[in-house]
This record gives structure tokens, C-alpha cells and sequence, in this order.
């Protein structure tokens, strides 16, 4: 189809603007070369984990991988400019120095905590000297507002790559609580840095613009989620935001008890609870709280 067709053109631009050849291309993404192939000719189809990962890699959203643009119209809430990265990938835009060292400041701040992470940490971490780590970020504030961006590109990438092709509403909001939930790996890490995050935005009132508006991103998508399941008849009336604040608000609140090692709290009893919770409260026809 059209979009498939658009999108392996946009592919074979990344690996056309990147020095080397389609082989360093698909190591640089963890993916077999023959399915890279596969794919650009049509025969294999990309996963979603697979588009999250070229995205990552060059420095673009997955939305402007489908559709062409960061601001196209899609099934999530749209970063404010300042978290997204630039549409087409540019001259010198995301060099792959500074791309290393955000994502190994990431990973630091997620596993040894915000605090506990120097920038002669990073610098350690990434084989370089810490006038490098200035050159992109000159004070550790500066890491870890990246941190933030990083984490909300890595969740809109996620969602636009899991649930563009989801038409049910149902079906995509199970989803995306599913790809919300801090199941160990890179979702547990994402999580860890929202902790931070909070608890800077907490003491630091010029964090909160930039908290808020990566926060609201999310509370749209559930809130567009909402709005669309009442429109296909699937969820019962009433005002998507009101259902987005108590769906989001219990989603965090089940999120800090697995993280914070709460006896008996683990991502599975969140998903039950959650997925309870839309069957009683959001779907049509659910039981209703006594």
C-alpha cells in the first residue's frame, strides 16, 4: 500500500544520509541485514520495535517515518516542539557523538539515580573526557531535562509504532496501558527517570513547564483514546478528561508501588488492576462500582 511504499522510501533516506553502507546501517539498529532487505523490498514488513529502533537510531520520530511529518494527525498526543526531534534528518542534525552520550546519560540517571551520576561518570561511561560531555550538555540540569525529552520520544515513538494500525478503541487503550507498565528493562528504566523527574519538578519550579509539558502529552493520548471509544460506542459517555485524570492518576500510583517495591506489586497485578478498571468504569456495558 501507499504508506508502506512512503515508508520504505523514508528508510532508504536514513541509510542514504549516513556514511556506510546498508550492512552498518542494520548493526546500527540490532537487526539482521537480510530482514532490513526484506523489508525495504516489501516482501517482510517492519515490526513496531523495529521502526522504534531506525528512529532512535537517526534521530527522527516514527510518526514522520509513517506519515511524513512530526505533526501529522495520528492516534497519540503530539510532543510540544521542544521534546520532538526534527522531521527529516539534516546536516549534522543528532550527531551519533551526541546521541551516544544522552543515551548513556539516561541509562546512568536510570539505574544509579539522578544525584548519584557525575558528568565525569558519563564521560567514563562513554570512553571520552568530560569537555566532551560540555560541548552538550554543560551542566548536569542539562542532562537530565535531555533525559526527559528522551523519555518522551521513546514513549511516542512506542505508541505510534504499537497502535497506529489498532482501529478498536478498546483494543488500543489495553495496549497502550500495556506498554505503560514497568516490566523490567527499558520500560522499568523509563519509569525510573519519571520518578526523578517528579521529584525534581517537585523542588525546582523551573522544571514544571517542561514536566507539564511532557505530562499532558501523555494524559491527551488517553484522553483521544477515550473520546474515540465513546465514538465507536465502545466506552460510556461522559467527559474523556475526567476518565484520562482517574485513569492516569491510578496508572502512576500502581507504577511507583512496583517500583518502589511494594510487598505483592508487581507489572502483572498492575495490569489486572488496571484492565479491572476499565472494564467496570470505561467500557460500555462493564460492571459499575458498588
Amino acid at each position: 500500500m501507499a504508506e508502506t511504499e512512503d515508508l520504505r522510501t523514508r528508510v532508504r533516506s536514513l541509510i542514504g544520509a549516513k556514511p556506510g553502507a546498508q550492512r552498518e546501517f542494520a548493526k546500527g539498529i540490532g537487526l539482521d541485514e537480510t530482514k532490513l532487505s526484506k523489508s525495504l523490498k516489501g516482501t517482510r514488513r517492519f515490526s513496531p520495535e523495529e521502526l522504534v529502533l531506525i528512529a532512535g537510531h537517526a534521530g527522527v520520530t516514527v510518526n514522520w517515518l509513517l506519515n511524513g511529518s512530526d505533526e501529522a494527525v495520528t492516534v497519540t498526543a503530539v510532543p510540544v516542539p521542544a521534546t520532538r526531534s526534527a522531521s527529516a534528518p539534516t546536516e549534522g542534525s543528532q550527531p551519533e557523538r551526541r546521541r551516544h552520550i544522552l543515551e548513556t546519560a539516561w541509562k546512568l540517571i536510570a539505574t544509579r539515580g539522578y544525584h548519584h551520576v557525575r558528568i565525569a561518570d558519563i564521560a567514563k561511561a562513554c570512553g571520552t573526557s568530560t569537555a566532551a560531555i560540555h560541548y552538550y550538555f554543560p551542566t548536569r540540569e542539562d542532562v537530565l531535562n535531555e533525559a526527559l525529552r528522551r523519555n518522551v520520544k521513546l514513549a511516542f515513538d512506542r505508541q505510534v509504532a504499537e497502535l497506529h494500525a489498532i482501529d478498536n478503541a478498546h483494543e488500543r487503550l489495553v495496549r497502550l496501558v500495556e506498554l505503560q507498565l514497568p516490566t523490567d528493562g527499558l520500560l522499568r528504566d523509563e519509569w525510573s527517570v519519571w520518578l526523578q523527574v517528579w521529584n525534581e519538578s517537585a523542588l525546582n519550579p523551573a522544571m514544571r513547564s517542561l514536566y507539564w509539558d511532557s505530562y499532558n502529552r501523555w494524559f491527551d493520548t488517553i484522553s483521544m483514546t477515550v473520546r474515540t471509544g465513546q465514538e465507536q460506542g465502545l466506552f460510556r459517555d461522559g467527559d474523556p478528561r475526567e476518565v484520562a485524570t482517574r485513569l492516569s492518576a491510578l496508572i502512576d500510583g500502581l507504577g511507583i508501588q512496583v517500583l518502589t517495591g511494594k510487598p505483592g506489586r508487581t507489572a502483572d497485578s498492575m495490569r489486572e488492576h488496571l484492565r479491572d478498571f476499565i472494564d467496570r468504569n470505561i467500557v460500555q456495558g462493564g460492571l459499575r462500582e458498588p
